[in-house]
Order: C-alpha cells, then structure tokens, then sequence
C-alpha cells in the first residue's frame, strides 16, 4: 500500500475511453454537447495531460482543470467498486468523513415505489463512486475531485417489510434489537425504513453524495434521521495504523480480517443459509449505535486508570499482560501483589471472541461532534456501526456481556439504535435489493 500522504500522478488506466478497461458499459450515453466527458474521465485526463477547457465559451463537461493543476492525489484517485459480490462500505478501509441516513417510506408508498426508489439510488451510487455527475440535478458540489474512495450502502429495517407487503421475506434475524441497561434511546433517532450508509475520504464529496440521495428519494421517502462522522483522514500518520477513537484509544485493534479463515462466515451470509431468505445470500446485518462519551468524566482519569478501564496500553493499543498490539492478550497474567495485570471487568478481556463463545463482528466506526451542551459538555462520542452474518450471534451475544460489568460503561451512553438487513451486491444491470423487491 503506497503511502497515502504522498501526492501521486493518477494512473493513466484510470482514465478510461470509449471500450477501454475501467469504462462503465452501463453507464448512459454521455448528453448531446458534453462532448462524451464525465468527471470521471476529464479529471484523469486533465491530470495526466494538463488539459484546460471552457477558454472560449464555458467549460466543457462536467469539470475542467487549469492547465498547470497538480495530479489528484492517491487519496482522491481513490475508487471503490459498486457492482461487487458484497455491497461496498463494509470491508473497505476506514474513511475520513461519513454519513448515516435513515428513511420512511411516505404514506401510501409501497413495493412498486421502494423498487423505483432502489433502481434510482442504485444508479446514482454506481455513478458517484466511479466519480461521475450525478444523471439529473447535479448540484456540483464534488466538480473538481475524484471518486475518493466514496463507497454507498444500502439497508432495510423491520419496519420496511410491513411499509411494502414482504412480511414473508423478513428475516428473522431482524427482530427487534432487546434492550440493555446502557440504553437511553432516542426513538426518533433510532431504526427506519431504508437506510443508507455513505462514507468517503474528502468531505465534499461525501456530502455531495448525501445530497443526492436525499433527493433521489423525491416523494417515495423522507429523511428519518441522519449522523454525521469523521475518522482520521488516510495518509495522516506515519504508517497505516488502527484509528483512535474520541477517547484517545486505538479502536479496532481485533476485528476480523478478510485474511481469517472464517471471516465470511462470521460477517456474511451464506448462500445456502437455513434460516435466512435467499435474497439476503451474500449480504450481512448492521447494527447501528450512537454511543455518547462523556468526555468530561474520562479526561479526568489517570492515563493509568484510562488503561485499566480498557485493559489495553494507550500508547501503542498493546494489552496491560505486554507486547506490542497485535500481541494475544494474557487473561491469566497476575502482578506482584498477585492481582490480574488484565482487570476483569476491562472492556477489551470482556469483548474478546474466546469470551463470548466465538461471537465477533467487523467494527466500522465513525466519530462524530455534534456542538457543546449548555453546560458545556460536548455532544460527541461514536457512530459505532459493527457488521455480522447474525446479529443475535455477534452483537446482541457481546453487548449482554458488556451489559453485566463492563468498566468502560460509566463513560458512555447508547442514545439511538437501528438494525438492518445489508443485501449482497448488486451484479451488473441490476439494483440493490432486486432480487427481494421482483421476486
């Protein structure tokens, strides 16, 4: 992996032509006096040629570069695949901005306008992650960047099934999340109908994303609720490293990898599942949580006291029992006055898979900030977004753990919930959620 904070000419296969390898045959013909030039396609070529339109008579297109204009970045190069065997945003990397949506079918709108709805959102996230205009209504918001790794999700809540007559294709899985002590939820803030995850490593062009779904929903659909979060921008350290958190602790540090041997297994779901409908093969749950931490209380503790609360270093995320970070924790590990080095009520020896019966999940946060309260505690804490083959299986099994003794609980506070069904990918020529929505 190339260092990210390094400026990088953009590829010249990256700027694709007509029948070239990276072209979209799905894509529709370009409208007559573009001239064939997609954003996509213009900023590679103005990257690598120095090209400059629009002298005589207005750009050409949907962007142009100055004749002298650095080559984007590898951060802003960036792309993300949309027709893929699992849908985009769960295995990528971290991003450094995103969006969570949730939407309510409008009144009267059923499985006919849900799968208009789709085909819509569908199309416009395939052309805004391969960094084209939006087809109608392009605000211009992202006109002068790439695709920056823009990836965009799509989900279905309980409630969803009921909006369009498919109570028979719910999964089970989807029952209601049950409630835990740590719970001050906000029932307007939490579940939906549809929900969308969009995430991206420049912030214009993730809300430029945002903007157009909202108004891709027309009158099928209104916005719910909708969180913002921001993650460390890629290329801002040194060298890759596992993200921190608000609290200043590395979060991350054991999810599981594409590389297990049993990561499909825990994060997808199986084509031939028994208990799952057959248009979810390939797809995975996501629980959603707005998890406040209050600040102020932990800033007051020790760096010593912040560790044993998590049972890990925070310098370097390496376990109180030694090593470095990816180092096994040692649960048995005592110090001189015979006392576990590991406390056991610390978040990591709680969380821990071989504590839970196997349990696990991908974890894909992001932080978020949302201003300072009259009393001057700030509205900040983590978009925690966590994804498995069965919910019941990884988070609900986790979060009852962490419900009867977790240190870590004190300073935090879950304020909003949801939980949605992730179909797989969508194959060429078809739409997120076909194969539930035409069956």
């Amino acid at each position: 992996m190339p260092d990210q904070s390094i400026p990088q000419s953009l590829p010249e296969s990256r700027t694709p032509v007509d029948g070239a390898e990276g072209a979209s045959p799905a894509a529709p013909s370009p409208a007559k006096g573009s001239e064939g030039l997609t954003r996509r396609r213009l900023l590679g070529t103005a990257g690598a040629t120095g090209l400059a339109l629009g002298a005589a008579g207005g750009a050409v297109g949907y962007a142009a570069a100055p004749s002298q204009a650095t080559p984007l970045s590898s951060i802003g190069a960036d792309e993300a695949m949309f027709h893929v065997k699992h849908q985009p945003g769960i295995t990528q990397g971290l991003q450094a901005r995103g969006h969570l949506v949730a939407f309510d079918l409008a009144a009267g709108a059923g499985r006919k306008e849900a799968a208009a709805l789709l085909r819509r959102w569908s199309e416009t996230a395939r052309r805004l992650m391969a960094g084209e205009a939006a087809a109608t209504d392009d605000t211009d918001i992202a006109r002068d960047a790439g695709p920056s790794s823009l990836t965009v999700t799509f989900g279905f809540g309980n409630s969803f099934f009921i909006r369009t007559g498919l109570e028979k294709q719910r999964p089970v899985a989807l029952d209601p999340l049950p409630d835990f002590s740590s719970d001050h939820l906000d029932k307007t803030r939490s579940n939906g109908d549809l929900w969308v995850q969009i995430g991206a490593n420049d912030a214009l062009v993730a809300f430029h994303a945002l903007r157009a779904i909202q108004k891709d929903a027309g009158r099928a659909a209104k916005v719910r609720w909708q969180m913002n979060g921001f993650n460390r921008t890629p290329g801002a350290t040194a060298h890759p490293m596992t993200a921190r958190n608000l609290m200043g602790q590395l979060d991350g540090t054991r999810n599981p990898k594409p590389a297990d041997a049993d990561f499909d297994q825990r994060i997808f779901v199986p084509a031939d599942s028994p208990k799952d409908p057959a248009w979810m093969a390939d797809g995975s749950y996501a629980v959603v949580r707005r998890i406040r931490m209050l600040l102020d209380d932990w800033e007051k503790l020790s760096v010593t006291a912040q560790e044993q609360v998590i049972g890990r270093r925070k310098s370097d995320g390496a376990a109180l029992s030694g090593g470095t970070e990816t180092t096994a924790m040692d649960l048995e590990k005592t110090d001189a006055n015979g006392d576990l080095v590991v406390p056991l009520n610390a978040h990591a020896r709680i969380t821990r898979p071989d504590q839970n019966g196997g349990a696990a999940m991908l974890r894909r946060p992001f932080s978020y900030h949302d201003g300072i309260d009259p009393d001057g505690a700030p509205d900040a804490g983590l978009l925690f977004v966590c994804w498995q083959a069965d919910p019941l299986r990884g988070f609900v099994t986790v979060q009852r753990k962490l419900d009867r003794g977790d240190a870590l609980s004190k300073y935090i506070r879950h304020e909003a919930s949801g939980l949605f069904a992730v179909p797989g990918g969508a194959a060429e020529g078809e739409y997120v959620g076909q194969r539930l929505l035409e069956a």
